[in-house]
């Protein structure tokens, strides 16, 4: 739902970072696929109601996922992400920790299928049960695997050449919430349809930890390891070095209590659900 543009300065969008106001972003490569995906499961959801599939709280779900990532990428907030620092970490923490989960949980592909047209949709079906897209998709979506993928993801692109680079290219800028989304709507995925509930608490605590660590490195840095943004910071009352302590902390205490939840959420229900196997044993030993 990200796509591609040429390369060129972020700050080209709209000057230099103190010359505009926070604006909402309209951006045809961003508007496009979020306005496509919107009425794509509209229309799958009418012909699916015609049949008697009526699935609201999964409605509702897909929808409240759909709107932050539209607030994400086209609200003020992506305007002031691609400026200040602090910024740019809430966007990525909504995209991999609120809305990656949200359409995971809602499951929008069926919806999405059948807004196609038949012959479309039957191509696509047979596609996706064919034996090597099974074999890969089973490959990327184990939980190991997932869980990997997604923490690559996030530690390469926080690498601060790179993540510089990312600011100040369109195409790099683009690449980098791609990878984000992508790697995280897999490693949701593996844990809420693929992985048993044990394994799955275990995967969320284990990125819990890990972005943890990333956060705390940013905030307890004693110097400053992104200059791109750097300049935009003294526009928003921050030197440089808050500006990325914040963004450290954005990503160490929020986005970790997130994280946390959902192991706690994981665990518990490992717990009942193995209360609930050892009552059904005692209860097929005592017959």
């Amino acid at each position: 739902m990200i796509a591609w543009s040429t390369p060129h300065a972020i700050h080209a969008h709209g000057g230099a970072p103190e010359a505009a106001a926070p604006s909402w972003t309209y951006d045809p490569w961003i508007v496009a696929p979020l306005m496509t995906f919107g009425l794509m499961y509209g229309i799958g959801r009418l012909v699916l109601a015609t049949k008697g599939r009526n699935r609201l709280w999964q409605d509702a779900v897909c929808a409240v996922g759909w709107l932050t990532l539209a607030g994400a990428l086209v609200s003020p907030l992506h305007w002031l992400g691609e400026r200040v620092l602090s910024f740019h970490m809430i966007e990525h923490e909504i995209l991999m920790a609120v809305t990656a989960p949200l359409l995971v949980i809602a499951r929008p592909i069926g919806p999405l299928l059948w807004s196609l047209p038949r012959g479309l949709r039957l191509m696509i079906g047979r596609a996706m049960r064919q034996r090597l897209s099974t074999r890969v998709w089973a490959f990327l979506s184990a939980g190991r695997n997932a869980t990997l993928l997604h923490g690559i993801a996030i530690w390469g692109w926080h690498a601060p050449a790179l993540f510089d680079s990312a600011v100040e290219h369109v195409f790099l800028h683009r690449l980098q919430h791609l990878s984000f989304f992508l790697t995280a709507i897999l490693f949701w995925w593996s844990v809420f349809r693929r992985s048993d509930t044990g394994s799955a608490a275990w995967h969320v605590f284990v990125t819990m930890l890990h972005t943890s660590i990333l956060g705390a490195l940013m905030a307890l840095a004693p110097h400053l390891l992104y200059r791109q943004q750097a300049e935009a910071a003294a526009v928003w009352g921050l030197t440089p070095l808050e500006d990325q302590q914040l963004a450290g902390i954005i990503m160490w205490v929020p986005a970790g209590t997130i994280y946390a939840g959902a192991a706690l959420a994981l665990i518990a229900l490992w717990i009942r659900r193995a209360g609930q196997d050892r009552e059904r044993a005692d209860a097929l030993q005592a017959l």
